[in-house]
């Protein structure tokens, strides 16, 4: 710490002596002619040209000697070395450059040409101060062992990684690769869905009441109108209400809030794509899902598969289709197809399996399934056909009406989507709502709300409907390799330290 101290002190000592010079340390405007990247493409061309040329960047490396600098400056495109000669960049000029330091932004005006050792590099003609940094960057080395690079003295707490991603992301080019490769991802969904001629919305994120999905939601109150607001858990009952008023196709990419718990694929507050597609069932969707995760993965990576890990996933097509309860009955011999309460609860408890005195069957059989199923499912596999009781929003499906047409896509063991064939008659989503509303008199804080609003405008009539809910966060994790939902959220949720 005292070390570190003596640093800020010493920086604090060079931005004094730039204010005595009368040289602003954090000019309002600053040129650029190139990026570091467009030098080093060309460099030969720019080397015969001899024109001037300016760049930006951070100060990473540094030495002088007398009359003469060398120092590496970076941009978000590359890196490259700078040259300073007191006598051609001026002693008044050389004196702000011996004031610089590691971290400092600067401008740098001059020719390429490549030294006598034979690096591509400016010769600097002036040198301008951008913004001083008053902290030191911790320091990373770099080797070459038995051929290849290695890093020493990584930025690698998990924690600190996360409360100063500033930090991380500057220090470790993998976290700043996966938060481009996740910039990409949503980039592509909007190219992917564009085409298909759906339109982009948005919808309310404080509202009166919450619903479409089964969570907790985040309170807050509106002082003006003396009401209390809630968090979206889910963007399902506004964009339903958008159908029904014409639109035929619509999508919303936006954050989304869940008061539980947080593991590592859990964030309070998180990024999901959700869809609604007019005159389609589930099936429909699932050719959707099946060709919007081939086009990331060949837009992303020119590929129709990935490693994750030790596993090599394959986006090709047809996925796999099974409903929950063949699932079940391949995985365990156990048959549920009868709904029988006490023969689940039995086998639950058998297999200890936690059984509450207020769940019905239909929630039973699903946690049955994550039990034994979920790990299993390795390669993209759309489990399908789940119990009415669990699935309040869709439609049941006419050759067994214990059954909804609903999926849930799975990959690698986790779940990334969920889907149904929307529920549009109006009397039956009332009293699907109505029987949630029973579960949360049990004591359910996690059942649907029943939103009279939202039963009023399918009143006035929805067609039949697709729908589709993706979380972005576990499909960037899916194709960046990680398995923290922290390490694909910029900013996640930590605790006060």
């Amino acid at each position: 710490m005292e070390n570190i101290n003596q640093l800020i002190g010493i920086k604090k000592q060079k931005l004094k002596k730039l204010q005595a010079m009368e040289i602003s340390a954090y000019p309002n405007r600053c040129q650029r002619s190139h990026h570091i990247a467009e030098l080093n493409k060309t460099q030969e061309k720019f080397i015969a040209e001899k024109n001037r040329v300016v760049i930006v960047g951070r100060l990473d490396a540094m030495r002088r000697q007398g009359k003469v600098g060398f120092c590496n400056i970076n941009d978000e495109s590359g890196r490259i070395q700078i040259f300073v000669k007191k006598d051609e960049v001026s002693a008044e000029n050389y004196e702000i450059f011996k004031l610089f330091d590691l971290g400092d932004f600067v401008q740098i005006e001059g020719v390429c040409f490549r030294t006598q050792k034979g690096e591509f590099s400016v010769r600097a003609q002036k040198v301008t101060i951008l913004g001083k940094s008053l902290k030191p960057l911790p320091t990373v080395k770099e080797k070459i062992v038995a051929g290849k690079k290695q890093r020493f003295d990584e930025f690698s707490d998990i924690e600190l990684r996360y409360r100063k991603r500033y930090l991380d992301l500057l220090l470790n080019p993998e976290s700043k690769k996966t938060f481009q490769i996740r910039s990409k991802i949503v980039q592509e969904i909007r190219i992917f869905l564009k085409e298909r001629n759906f339109t982009e919305v948005e919808t309310p994120i404080l509202q009166p009441l919450y619903g479409g999905a089964q969570a907790r939601p985040f309170i807050t109150h509106h002082n003006t109108l003396d009401i209390d607001l809630y968090l979206r858990i889910a963007l399902e009952l506004y964009l339903k209400r958008l159908i029904v008023g014409g639109m035929e196709k619509v999508y919303e990419i936006a954050k989304t809030f869940r008061n539980e718990g947080m593991d590592r694929t859990h964030n309070p507050e998180f990024t999901m794509l959700e869809l609604y597609q007019a005159y389609a069932d589930y099936n429909d969707i699932m050719e959707l899902v099946e060709d919007l995760v081939l086009h990331l993965s060949q837009a992303v990576f020119d590929a129709d598969e990935i490693k994750f890990h030790e596993q090599t996933i394959s986006f090709q097509k047809p996925w796999r289709r099974a409903s929950m309860l063949e699932l079940i009955k391949a995985e365990t011999g156990f048959d549920a197809s009868d709904f029988d309460l006490e023969k689940i609860k039995k086998f639950c408890l058998d297999n200890e399996i936690e059984v509450e005195d207020t769940v019905g069957a239909g929630k039973l059989i699903e946690e049955i399934f994550q039990y034994f199923v979920e790990p299993t499912l390795i390669q993209p596999t759309f489990v399908t056909d789940f119990p009415k009781e669990i699935s309040p929003l869709a439609k049941e499906k006419p050759e067994d009406p214990q059954l909804t047409e609903r999926f849930e896509v799975f990959i690698n063991g986790n779940e990334y989507g969920n889907a149904f064939t929307e529920l549009n008659d109006p009397l039956e989503q009332r009293k699907r709502l109505e029987a949630q509303v029973k579960l949360r008199e049990m004591g359910d804080a996690e059942a649907n709300v029943l939103d009279e609003d939202f039963l009023e405008a399918l009143e006035y009539g929805m067609p039949p409907t697709g729908g589709l809910g993706i979380g972005i966060d576990r499909l960037v994790m899916l194709f960046t390799n990680n398995t923290s939902i922290k390490e694909v959220i910029l900013f996640p949720q930590m605790k006060p330290e």
